[in-house]
């Protein structure tokens, strides 16, 4: 593993695996592969039935680090297929928040178990960039097409019980009690033949996998057009400085 990933068994069916790059877990290409090869390992280890994804810090996940060159400029959506074609099931337990590409993340999972404090948006627009890490599928999945429209648009920031309301989170409980909750869950799949839930697994998830590559392509190449903008710039810039974007349409 790398630095900002940890696997830790909490049972004999049961593992998390820990984003560890505290306050915010901002990723890149390094750390979604870094994910998906910890679900890779507890897949072929022959024990683990169930993934609890978490969170060191602050907050779940951020997003993507814009510090640097584009981030879907690279091998980051190849590493984000493979968490979507990953064969155990994953609870993602989202304390704080789960924003942008963070909430990609999030969605990758099968469940979210969130509390009242942790927030959710797709706040891609007020960035002034497209949508990315397969939300254009996982979003609609989860909360439907026009409600995912609004959040798309708007990049509005729902709380746990919003998120709840909408079916963006599965489970809602104290913060206190988020991580023990989410392996609560994963216990209860664990629970069920593991051969059935695969099975199941693959069946509800259909092609996923090919959908959220799609996807993903066609996202990057937006992605890369607009973060060449003038607007990207401004909402980068706006979200910096905590004030709200002052877009020009360049």
């Amino acid at each position: 593993m790398t630095e900002g990933v940890s696997i830790r068994p909490v049972s004999e069916r049961v593992a998390l695996v820990e984003l560890r790059r505290p306050p915010h877990n901002y990723f890149d290409a390094e750390l979604i592969a870094a994910i998906a090869d910890a679900y890779q390992e507890l897949d072929q280890g022959g024990s683990c039935r169930a993934i609890v994804l978490c969170s060191e810090g602050k907050n779940f996940c951020a997003g993507a680090n814009f510090a640097g060159p584009n981030p879907a400029d690279g091998p980051l959506y190849e590493h984000a297929v493979r968490l979507f074609a990953a064969g155990l099931p994953v609870v993602a337990a989202v304390q704080g928040a789960a924003i942008g590409g963070g909430l990609g993340v999030a969605l990758s999972a099968d469940f979210r178990v969130a509390s009242p404090e942790s927030r959710f948006s797709a706040n891609f627009a007020r960035l002034g960039i497209h949508p990315g890490f397969g939300v254009t599928v996982t979003l609609p999945m989860a909360v439907g097409h026009q409600r995912a429209l609004e959040l798309l648009y708007t990049g509005v920031r729902l709380g746990g019980e919003g998120a709840r309301a909408i079916g963006l989170c599965d489970r809602l409980v104290a913060s206190e009690q988020l991580c023990e909750a989410a392996v609560a869950l994963a216990e209860e799949i664990a629970v069920s033949s593991p051969l059935a839930v695969r099975a199941i697994r693959r069946t509800m998830r259909g092609d996923m996998p090919s959908l959220i590559q799609a996807a993903t392509a066609r996202e990057a190449a937006e992605q890369t057009k607009l973060f060449a903008t003038e607007d990207f710039r401004e909402g980068i810039a706006a979200a910096t400085e905590r004030r709200p974007p002052r877009f020009s349409g360049r």
